[in-house]
């Protein structure tokens, strides 16, 4: 039985270089405080914990000082920049290049529809931790649409700026933006959409994985998906794994592996999400590996 490692899943660049900078800054402090789990990913923030990150929520943050703390990928609100620098925190910001680019523009962007009395509309997860750095770049007046009901939040006969989530469905996206046309004509009467800009904010990194998937997923018997259950972007993966192969498992890690998964299987595939170590992967394969042919065979 063949069991092979999907090169293209694990860490985007993102999760990877925030991890990297914490376990940096550990080799040389003798504290550091990550705001919020540094990835949706129990078994690799235990991993960093174990070697003294200590995680902390916001209620946490504002009784610290004179501290060093790590902002995640994810990236946070204005508010987070304002209390550090009032409690003589030093921020060790670790914000994704991507995440980092959005928030600037969704600010700029904010702050011109002020001027127009436009609307800034973000797709994505209500209280997501990037969502929640987004909307703060909007003084919190942003409005958050997940699903088709959301949309009636949105007033249709004024201008509206669609921005999305970095790690939502590029198709998702699109069909919410397509909703919001529709609409726009319905309210005003017309076949002509205005005062609509659309921004595909989506990291490529992250919605090319999809494509990736479908195809790694159809050449094999089954597939061993492995995730942290906290995982919005494993959640979805996992869904994309199953679309195209009936025989997809979703795992957290090697305990939970089902040796009657692989009766008569020639090739088990291996991936996961952004927030899914390598290590994790890696685990979970040498498990499955040691299964005995004629076992799995029973």
């Amino acid at each position: 039985m063949d069991v092979i490692i999907d090169q293209n899943s694990g860490y985007c660049f993102g999760v990877e270089y925030a991890i990297q900078m914490a376990e940096d800054e550990m080799e040389q402090s003798e504290k550091l405080y990550c705001l919020g789990d540094i990835v949706h990913n129990d078994k690799e923030v235990k991993r960093l914990t174990d070697k003294g990150l200590t995680i902390i929520s916001h209620e946490d943050l504002k009784n610290l000082k004179d501290c060093k703390v790590l902002i995640r990928a994810h990236g946070e609100p204005p508010e987070t920049y304002e209390l550090a620098l009032k409690n003589n925190i030093e921020l060790i910001d670790a914000s994704c290049p991507v995440v980092l680019k959005l928030q600037n523009r969704v600010r700029n962007s904010y702050e011109k529809s002020k001027t127009e009395d436009g609307q800034i509309v973000i797709y994505g997860k209500v209280g997501h931790a990037e969502v929640i750095g987004l909307t703060g770049q909007t003084k919190n007046e942003a409005i958050i649409i997940t699903e088709e009901k959301d949309l009636e939040k949105i007033d249709f006969k004024k201008p509206i700026s669609l921005y999305s989530q970095t790690t939502k469905s590029t198709a998702g996206f699109y069909r919410m933006k397509d909703l919001i046309e529709k609409k726009i004509k319905e309210a005003n009467n017309t076949d002509v959409v205005e005062g609509f800009d659309t921004n595909d904010s989506i990291c490529r990194q992250v919605s090319n994985r999809e494509p990736q998937l479908k195809k790694f997923s159809d050449e094999h018997d089954v597939i061993v998906f492995v995730s942290g259950k906290k995982s919005s972007n494993g959640k979805a993966l996992y869904e994309t794994c199953r679309s195209v192969n009936p025989n997809s498992y979703f795992i957290e890690d090697e305990n939970e592996v089902n040796p009657d998964w692989f009766h008569s299987a020639k090739s088990v595939g291996i991936c996961g999400a952004t927030s899914t170590p390598m290590w994790l992967m890696e685990n979970v394969a040498r498990f499955i590996k040691q299964f005995d042919s004629d076992y799995v065979e029973q």
